[in-house]
This record gives structure tokens, C-alpha cells and sequence, in this order.
């Protein structure tokens, strides 16, 4: 009896040892060192923590990765001649845990700098002022003050600083109570509270000035504090990695790009009127004239219907020839630099060229982009829609389409879709990511509603 005693007591003695090894173990990888900036320049790549979002990092039309964070990071990164690895994640939280866990060297995910946080970690320095605001649709509700708010449906996402700022109201209005997601984010609550589906959410003054050109009914009734700035987060050991930050930055800001940067992505000016009946009646009678011949010739050449090619060029510019756009588009047709390359265009300023070079476009998506059981007026709907959000984000809404039981192929279908390319749910899963793709089927709507008013005017002057 008391050698077994002995046996089972060395037994557990040794099942003691591995746990505590095991405990080891864990609280090591837990506590991961985070690699200091000569590591990280010996690696050669910077490991950036962000999210696929408007203000963040997305991919454009043409395949591309764009977005104020990846475009700044960026620029950081070739100063000191590293490649950047970036690793999306869908919440805030996990960014914040990631810096934490060392899965990255810096988060560049439009975070506030808040005192809460800089508690815990250091912060690039700061490169956007930003204001929370309440968010709601005009004709649901139009709260007036905090008090106001008390009682709304109101969904905010979970660890934002939205939530440390509603606390603080809160101990002011104890009735005042939200709900917290930390499977939605923002862009996706617009969405909700643009759908009906919430009364209100909150979000960075950036990001709803974004949102609010392709959700106009969406208001900002009330800014619930004063205004913030954002930072690069990163860890409290890093401040070697903060110090040449802040020196990258200095000289980046008082170069002008910041402001330039800053222009691009959110200094918008107008240059599409999508309501204005009587303003495209009175552009018919004074602006067509003048592009009239073009549309004609160039819509014969690439065998295009000449009224809808006209009807595009006046949604994408007014039918301005000089017509720009902060994200680098420009001309009658808005045609990008690459596009204009590959179409031939020489100068995108040129109404005949731009015309002739977004038709030539135009053309081959219709004709070489889809496979043959795509049809008219299918075919040309769908292209459109490529025009607008790029054929990639196009292909992914096909593609669930299809797995939806719906038919890839036709364009009713396909546009009952193609604004869950703005839920993370779908869009997380899909190759080219976040798009807003509402904006595409208000394009193609708004081009058949160009068309029909432009074909009665002019059979009336007949």
C-alpha cells in the first residue's frame, strides 16, 4: 500500500510539473516581446495592425490598396526603405489585443488617442482631428440634445472610444443606455441606421463625412464631445519606434503631404448633383451641344447607344470638361491616369479624348469582361457597375450572388447584393474586401434615370 502511495504521489508530482511547464509556457507567448525598430529594420517589413474600412485601408476599383492609414503608413515605411505587411482585423478589440500580443508592430486603424489607452500604450503623434457624432436618419429621428437621445435605439461599437465617452455622459443622464457590438463596425451601423434597422449610432466626424456622400439622408445632429485626435498605437516598450515616428513626421507635415493626404480622401467638393432634375434640364439645353458630336462618334465607333454614354459622362462630371476629383480622377469622363494610359488618352483634360477614352473603356468591359450567357440590358448594367466599383468588387458580388441562390447574371440580382460588400460578414470572406457597394447601383440608376430624361428632351425639341 505505501509503494503505491509513493507511485501515485511522484505521478501527480510530475503531472504538477507539467502543468506549471505548461503555465510557463503560456505566460511566455503571452507576453511575446515586441521587436524593437533595429529588428524590425533588420526584417526589413513593417507589420501594421488595421482595417479594411474607408478611412482606413480598401481596395479601389482597379485592384489597388488605398485609404488614409495605408496611404500614410506608407510613406513612413519608404523613409526608412521597409516593405509593409498588413494585417486586417475585424474589431477594435482585437487590433488593441494583437499591439498587445505583439502580432504587429504598430495598429493604424483611426484610433482616438484617449487617456485610457495611453495608460497602457504609446502613440504616434497626432494626425487627424476628428468630433464624435450622433448619426441618424432625418426622417426617423432628429435628436436635438443628449437628453434627446435618451430612449433611441442606439448601437455603438464595443472598446471605441464612443463607449468611454457615452460613460461619461452617462453619470449626467443615468437613463441614457446603448447597446455595444463587437461584430459590427461603424460603416456597417451607418449602413443599419441608413436601413432603418437602428435609430442611431456613433462615429468619428471623418467617418461620417464619407459616409453621408453615399447616404444622404444620414444626419449629425449633435457632436457629443470636444474635438479629438487620432494616433498610430503601438506598444509601451516601443519608444524607439514612437521616436522615429515622430521624427518621420515632423518633416512629412511640414512638407504640405499631410494636408495633402488629408485633402484627397476627405477635402470633397461637389462634383456629382444626383437630384437636381431641373439643373441637368437646364445642362441638357446649355452644356450637350457643345459634346454633342462626340458622344455621337465616339458611341458609333466603340458601338455604345449614344445616349447612355452621354448620359454616364453626365453623371461622372456635369458634363464639365475640367471636372476633378481629390481622388485623382479626371475630365468629362473621370477617367483615373491608369485608365487614360491604357485607353490611349493623352490628356484626360481634352473632352473628345476623355470621351473617346471612357468609351473605349466602356467597351471593353462590356464585351470582354463577362462570359457570353451574360445579356443585354444585363451585360450593360453589370459593366457599369464595374466602371464604378472596379470589376473585382464586381466578381464579388457575383460571386454571392450566386451563393445567395440568386443569378450572377443579371443585374437585378446582382444589385440586391452588392451592398453587402459594406458588412463585414460577407466582405471579410470575398478576395477584394470592403467596397461601398450601394454606390454602384445608385450609379446605374441614376444613368438609366440620365437617359430616359435626356432621350424626352431631346424627342421633344425634335
Amino acid at each position: 500500500m505505501q509503494f503505491k502511495s509513493s507511485r501515485y504521489l511522484k505521478a501527480c508530482f510530475a503531472i504538477a510539473l507539467l502543468a506549471l511547464a505548461s503555465c510557463d509556457q503560456t505566460r511566455n507567448e503571452a507576453q511575446k516581446p515586441t521587436r524593437s525598430l533595429q529588428q524590425i529594420r533588420e526584417s526589413g517589413k513593417l507589420v501594421v495592425l488595421t482595417r479594411n474600412a474607408p478611412t482606413t485601408l480598401y481596395i479601389d476599383r482597379h485592384g489597388k490598396e488605398v485609404g488614409p492609414e495605408h496611404d500614410l503608413v506608407q510613406a513612413f515605411a519608404e523613409s526608412l526603405d521597409l516593405e509593409v505587411e498588413y494585417q486586417t482585423r475585424e474589431s477594435i478589440q482585437e487590433i488593441i489585443d494583437g499591439i498587445e500580443g505583439a502580432q504587429g508592430d504598430l495598429a493604424a486603424a483611426g484610433l482616438t488617442i484617449t487617456g485610457q489607452r495611453q495608460q497602457k500604450f504609446l502613440f504616434g503623434p497626432p494626425y487627424q482631428d476628428v468630433t464624435q457624432q450622433v448619426v441618424c436618419r432625418r426622417d426617423n429621428v432628429q435628436p436635438e440634445s443628449i437628453a434627446d437621445l435618451v430612449g433611441l435605439n442606439i448601437v455603438v461599437i464595443a472598446a471605441s472610444s464612443y463607449v468611454e465617452r457615452l460613460k461619461v455622459l452617462q453619470q449626467e443622464y443615468p437613463e441614457l443606455a446603448w447597446q455595444e457590438t463587437a461584430t459590427e463596425d461603424t460603416e456597417q451601423l451607418l449602413y443599419s441606421v441608413w436601413r432603418r434597422k437602428i435609430d442611431c449610432t456613433i462615429a468619428d466626424s471623418n467617418i461620417v463625412d464619407i459616409n453621408r456622400r453615399y447616404y444622404p439622408e444620414l444626419i449629425a445632429p449633435i457632436n457629443i464631445n470636444q474635438s479629438e485626435t487620432l494616433g498610430w498605437l503601438m506598444s509601451s516598450e516601443r519608444s524607439d519606434l514612437q521616436q522615429a515616428i515622430e521624427t518621420w513626421f515632423e518633416s512629412y507635415q511640414a512638407s504640405g503631404k499631410l494636408e495633402a493626404l488629408q485633402e484627397q480622401y476627405y477635402g470633397f467638393f461637389e462634383v456629382f448633383d444626383y437630384v437636381d432634375t431641373r439643373r441637368f434640364i437646364t445642362r441638357i439645353k446649355k452644356r450637350y451641344p457643345k459634346y454633342r458630336n462626340y458622344f455621337k462618334q465616339a458611341a458609333s465607333k466603340y458601338g455604345l447607344p449614344e445616349l447612355l454614354l452621354a448620359a454616364q459622362a453626365y453623371q461622372e462630371s456635369h458634363w464639365r470638361a475640367n471636372a476633378r476629383s481629390p481622388t485623382g480622377v479626371r475630365g468629362i469622363m473621370m477617367l483615373t491616369l491608369e485608365t487614360a494610359k491604357a485607353m490611349g488618352v493623352k490628356s484626360r483634360l481634352d473632352p473628345k479624348q476623355s470621351i473617346f477614352g471612357g468609351a473605349k473603356y466602356m467597351s471593353s468591359l462590356i464585351n470582354n469582361r463577362f462570359v457570353e450567357e451574360v445579356l443585354e440590358p444585363d451585360r450593360t448594367w453589370l459593366a457599369l457597375a464595374a466602371y464604378n466599383v472596379g470589376r473585382g468588387h464586381l466578381h464579388d458580388a457575383q460571386t454571392l450572388a450566386r451563393e445567395q441562390g440568386l443569378d450572377p447574371y443579371l443585374w437585378g440580382d446582382v444589385k440586391q447584393v452588392l451592398p453587402l460588400l459594406a458588412d463585414k460578414r460577407y466582405y471579410s470572406k470575398l478576395r477584394y474586401g470592403y467596397a461601398r457597394g450601394t454606390e454602384p447601383v445608385r450609379y446605374v440608376q441614376r444613368i438609366r434615370e440620365y437617359r430616359h430624361i435626356l432621350e424626352n428632351e431631346l424627342s421633344e425639341r425634335k
